[in-house]
């Protein structure tokens, strides 16, 4: 067991991973799609082969810079992992690219969602399996490195009530515990504290889902998609799905966990005495959701009024249902569309805007939780900053309270969220760019640059006038938005702190 947690953090991902690959491969084996068993199967067979090599020839191998050592395997695991998963898949699906099977699998693993198969009938069930098992595991892995590498670096959000420079340490205890504990160690003892929690609510989901009359298949596929915030659906959504409105309950009662960090690691990272009801994640989630469902929702009341249509309460309440279900799923960055989204546009004449469903995507959830996005956390700090501005410009002589915690969350807080929210600006300026030279159309380009970088892929079917198909962009452009998902999932933040030179120092 001891070489086993000596082994780097990178090649105990690939273990995982093929050991993954038995999964669709027994569902193959019971649905009688033998073709996807058999693939399945030789992939976990070669690359339990390849990683038992690897794993010799790195065994006990000692970092020279955890922090370094640890990012660039995170940043491995997000970039060569969709390779190693993308080989049974495109065996599997046959009539297909490499790039394109590869491009899957990073909009899967980044818990993206955005897909080049949806066309009815083209996968079969166990490969849809396989593509919502890879994001669920990529959200499991958001969760563990959170709180094991990217809290104790002071980076993903963890910079705005940090009290030390990013990437240095968090200050304290957990500047401490990094600089002693093993990684490996660390690593195996946050995943076996969040794992089975993990675990246990995506059960819990799927079978609420199976009680309410969906199929247990589809179900297992939502369920991980809701818990990983990555809207991979084998059905295109919840449209067609059997429970309707009980089963988008359900599944709305699960987004809070993508909403602040304190729903599923309170306790682990020091934050043990603040209760959800005073956490500011969880506070301006709520505030953005009513005030966005408050406007849609009256938006199509005024069109009704101007057409003298008469709406009777059950068109109301579904109306209503819609909007909050589509405004706190894009939120979260999971995708998801209700059922009775598109309800009251044929009764107010009016079409949704997108740019609602855009905005709420690139604000995003909690710091620390599968959610992508600039966070609701950098959002309170600017916010609260600003409303510090204004009493000033009111009362130049006044004196801002709240405590050290909120002073800094103010001042070093809001200026780190600024600094983070102009990188997110020129990322998606220059992936738009990048994008446009590959002949994509403006508007196409830029809906596809928010979708990756706030990993919200089924944004492209709503944002734009028209239904965007992943499947119609070059294979350029498809290669520069894979890239964005990655720099999306770890956040540019991570990769500068990577690009520093004294991170590389002996």
């Amino acid at each position: 067991m001891n070489w086993i947690l000596k082994l780097p953090f990178f090649v105990a991902l690939m273990g995982l991973g093929a050991l993954a690959m038995l999964v669709p491969a027994a569902h193959g084996a019971v649905v009688e799609d033998f073709v996807a068993m058999r693939v399945f199967f030789y992939g976990f067979i070669l690359f339990s082969i390849l990683t038992l090599v690897v794993g010799l020839a790195t065994a006990g191998y000692a970092p020279l810079n955890v922090a370094r050592s640890q990012l660039i395997g995170l940043l491995s695991a997000f970039t060569v992992l969709p390779l190693i998963f993308a080989v049974p898949f495109y065996e599997a699906v046959g009539n297909t690219r490499f790039l394109d099977a590869w491009f899957e699998m990073v909009s899967s693993f980044t818990t993206t969602g955005a897909t080049l198969y949806d066309t009815y009938g083209r996968l079969t069930p166990s490969l849809h399996l396989w593509r919502a098992l890879v994001g669920w595991l990529g959200g499991l892995l958001v969760w563990v490195t959170a709180v094991s590498i990217f809290a104790p670096m002071n980076l993903g959000g963890f910079e705005v009530r940090a009290t030390t420079n990013i990437g240095n340490g968090a200050g304290g205890g957990l500047s401490q515990i990094a600089r002693i504990a093993d990684p490996s160690e660390r690593l195996v003892r946050y995943t076996l504290s969040l794992a089975p929690l993990y675990l246990g609510l995506t059960f819990l989901l799927w079978l609420g889902l199976v009680i309410t009359g969906e199929v247990p298949y589809v179900a297992l596929c939502h369920a991980m998609s809701t818990l990983a915030t990555s809207g991979i659906s084998p059905i295109n959504g919840l449209y067609y799905a059997a429970p309707r409105f009980w089963g988008e309950l359900l599944i709305f009662g699960f987004f809070i966990f993508a909403f602040s960090r304190l729903t599923f690691s309170r306790g682990l990272i020091g934050e043990g005495g603040q209760g959800l009801r005073r956490d500011p994640e969880f506070r301006t989630a709520l505030v953005l959701i009513g005030l966005v469902t408050a406007v849609l929702f009256l938006r199509h009341f005024v069109g009704a009024a101007d057409r003298q249509t008469i709406v009777t309460l059950q068109q109301t309440a579904a109306a209503f249902w819609g909007t909050l279900f589509t405004v706190t799923s894009f939120l979260t960055t999971t995708g998801f569309e209700s059922h009775y989204w598109g309800g009251a546009t044929r009764w107010s004449g009016l079409q949704t805007p997108g740019l609602f469903l855009a905005g709420m995507a690139l604000i995003g959830g909690g710091v620390a939780t599968t959610a992508g996005g600039v966070k609701l956390l950098r959002i309170y700090a600017l916010f609260r900053h600003s409303e510090r501005e204004q009493e000033r410009l009111l009362h130049p002589s006044s004196v801002g309270g709240g405590g050290r915690e909120a002073r800094r969350i103010r001042k070093q807080g809001a200026y780190i969220s600024w600094v983070f929210f102009m990188l997110f600006a020129l990322s998606i300026a220059a992936v738009m760019t990048l994008m446009s030279l590959t002949g994509v159309q403006f508007e196409t380009s830029m809906v596809l640059a928010v979708s990756a970088l706030s990993t919200t892929g089924p944004l492209a079917s709503v944002a734009a006038e028209y239904p965007i198909a992943y499947s119609g962009i070059p294979d350029p452009a498809k290669i520069i938005l894979a890239a964005a998902m990655v720099l999306g999932r770890l956040e540019t933040l991570a990769i500068i702190a990577l690009l520093n030179p004294e991170i590389w120092r002996r």
